[in-house]
């Protein structure tokens, strides 16, 4: 094993002992947020790392990477990476009863770069999570019109037959990218803010600051519903799913692995990717819900129960989309049919019923043999149940696009809209709660936010910010501007913050150290696998992720989805290269959080030399003495 630990002089200082840990979880009783039981605790938990992602992105990566062979490689890290990051940001938050940065910094000075870094990937991230929410709140409010708006498409404005953009696409693209969003051919073009969507944005801001108006106080009580209600909305989906014409094609395609994807490194990738995503790991709000543990809670137990939640989750979530995405394909494989058959019928004045999807093939044989030339002159569709399957959506397009015309087709579809997008609404606010802890705590420990400030005046300010800096996501652009922030802003700055976190822990705490915290606080070692992933494993798996990742995106022509009704292959997407300056926004979305973390340590290297030069000649003497809590005291 390896055993290598950097110099780390202080660290007794910043830190409390093992023995003045329980002394001062007693004093901090009356000052400090609690859970009201482990129950609280474990739905959090759930609930932020069990997010939108779980639903659309998991399902989609499936469809792209041989179905189920993506999840050999999304299981194997899960267990060497996932899993030891989640137990040691468990721990480390319940062992120094801090949040993200407070951590870091005790740590080591130089280190609070780490959780300034994951402060801000958090807020980054719940500008544009929050804005999905709001689109989820706009649907949900739309779900009560029986039919649905987005069934049929809209008569043009002399009622003679319908919108031209509407009939060219879809009713349910239509609908979203036209009544939803109202969206521009360019992020260039950001036209106006759209009201509908603004009052929407209003409301989801309005529900969080209301769920966590007093932290964890009032978000724990809020995930009794948040983090289970998913659970039964799927069980629901998956039944009624199951009941459905072609629901099974869909989950055998989902299952059948394509071993092939297996020796391509971007499935590797997007497996690793997809677990950082999966457990919410390096947003600094795991390790402040962790710290407001008991000192003796059993967070090794804790992590592997949480993660066989989120795995299993995963796995569930696709199964349900899949019945419902093969219901779907096989309507639309049968639509298609039924068009072949009426053409064939109309040209050679077929009796009704005499040419079916059985015999489709013999009847087009016959006629060809009857009359050629007729025959020859017809337009067949191209009907394959296998394109239908793998026509699929990332993200927002699996929930706003491919899942609505599903439930269109479905008997009593409002009821089914609205479940549907209950669930989406849940998933996506308790998640929220894990990014809000991620920025509230941060700024507390950098005394941004002191003691003094009420909560909820705090809560009011973050949320009341945050909602202003949204608004370019209700423009006309604002869906490309919310690709880019998902793109960037959750990616490389994530697996940059978790290496230095399994860094900071094995090679600058000290590995033996924090064994002996977890033999304190669980009451035995962390065996050999913990060992061995957080000493070797897991960072030589996010250096090779990172690399990978790198070498794919410098050699990657930046390019972005235009819904443009003039382009000539209209109604698929125009792919466009961002205009110069988006590269500009890409290097403040992933580059600020990265480098906030060797910034600080830059800073802090150089006001450290400036101040042992004011030591040296005498303009600073003073002495230390250290506090219960492992904070330093100075007296002249």
């Amino acid at each position: 094993m390896v055993k290598l630990q950097l110099p780390n002089p202080g660290l007794e200082d910043r830190i409390p002992s093992l023995e003045e840990l329980e002394v001062l979880e007693k004093e901090e009783a009356d000052t400090r947020p609690k859970w009201d039981n482990k129950t609280q605790y474990m739905l959090t938990c759930v609930g932020f790392c069990v997010g939108l992602g779980n639903v659309w992105r998991f399902p989609y990566l499936c469809q792209s990477h041989g179905g189920g062979a993506f999840m050999i490689p999304f299981l194997i890290l899960l267990v060497l990476e996932g899993i030891p990051l989640l137990h040691l940001e468990f721990a480390i938050g319940q062992r120094l009863r801090k949040g993200s940065v407070g951590v870091w910094s005790s740590i080591h000075p130089t280190l609070k770069g780490v959780g300034i870094a994951a402060m801000f990937v958090s807020l980054l991230v719940g500008l544009y999570y929050n804005t999905i929410i709001a689109w989820v709140m706009w649907y949900f409010f739309n779900s009560f019109q029986d039919p649905l708006p987005w069934s049929s498409c809209p008569l043009n404005a002399n009622r003679t037959g319908y919108v031209e953009e509407c009939a060219k696409s879809s009713p349910v693209d239509y609908f979203w990218y036209r009544e939803t969003l109202n969206i521009s051919t360019s992020i260039d073009d950001s036209g106006t803010i759209q009201w509908w969507l603004l009052l929407c944005l209003t409301c989801a801001w309005g529900v969080l600051y209301v769920c966590t108006i007093r932290g964890i106080e009032t978000s724990g009580k809020a995930v009794y519903v948040t983090s289970t209600l998913p659970y039964i909305v799927l069980t629901i989906f998956l039944i009624r799913g199951l009941t459905l014409k072609g629901s099974t094609n869909g989950i055998v395609y989902l299952f059948t692995p394509n071993v092939t994807e297996l020796a391509n490194p971007v499935t590797w990738l997007d497996a690793g990717a997809q677990v950082f995503y999966s457990f919410s790991l390096a947003f600094g709000g795991l390790i402040s819900f962790s710290s407001y543990n008991s000192v003796h809670n059993n967070c090794e137990k804790d992590a592997l129960i949480i993660s066989v939640i989120n795995g299993f989750t995963s796995v569930y979530a696709a199964t349900v989309v899949y019945s419902i995405i093969g219901f779907r394909a096989t309507e639309r494989y049968d639509d298609c049919f039924d068009k072949n058959i009426l053409t064939l019928m109309n040209a050679f004045d077929l009796p009704e019923g005499n040419v079916t999807q059985d015999n489709f093939e013999q009847m087009q044989q016959l006629c060809n043999i009857t009359d050629p030339m007729t025959f020859a002159s017809l337009k067949f569709e191209t009907c394959d149940l296998e394109s239908f399957l793998s026509d699929g959506a990332e993200g927002t397009g699996l929930a706003f696009i491919v899942f609505t015309e599903a439930i269109t087709r479905m008997p009593v579809s409002p009821l089914w809209s609205i479940l549907f997008f209950i669930m989406l609404f849940c998933l996506g606010l308790s998640s929220m709660f894990g990014n809000i802890e991620g920025v509230i705590v941060p700024l507390q420990d950098l005394k941004i936010i002191t003691p003094k400030v009420p909560k909820e005046l705090s809560n009011c300010f973050i949320c009341l910010g945050s909602y202003l800096v949204a608004f370019i996501f209700v423009l006309e652009s604002g869906n490309y501007w919310l690709a880019l922030f998902d793109n960037f802003a959750g990616s490389i700055p994530l697996l940059i913050i978790a290496f230095f976190e399994m860094f900071s822990v094995v090679y600058i705490y000290g590995i033996d150290r924090f064994n002996k915290d977890i033999e304190f606080m669980v009451g035995h070692k962390p065996n050999v696998f913990w060992q061995a992933t957080w000493r070797v494993i897991s960072p030589l798996i996010m250096l090779v992720i990172f690399f990978f990742y790198f070498v794919v995106k410098v050699n990657e022509e930046l390019l972005y989805s235009v819904w443009d009704p003039s382009y000539e292959e209209f109604p698929k997407t125009q792919k466009v290269q961002y205009p110069s300056w988006v590269y500009a926004i890409i290097v403040i979305l992933a580059g600020v959080p990265s480098l906030a973390i060797p910034s600080f340590a830059i800073y802090k290297a150089i006001r450290n030399c400036c101040q042992k030069k004011n030591d040296r000649t005498g303009l600073m003497i003073s002495t230390s003495e250290t506090s219960v809590n492992g904070n330093l005291k100075y007296t002249a």
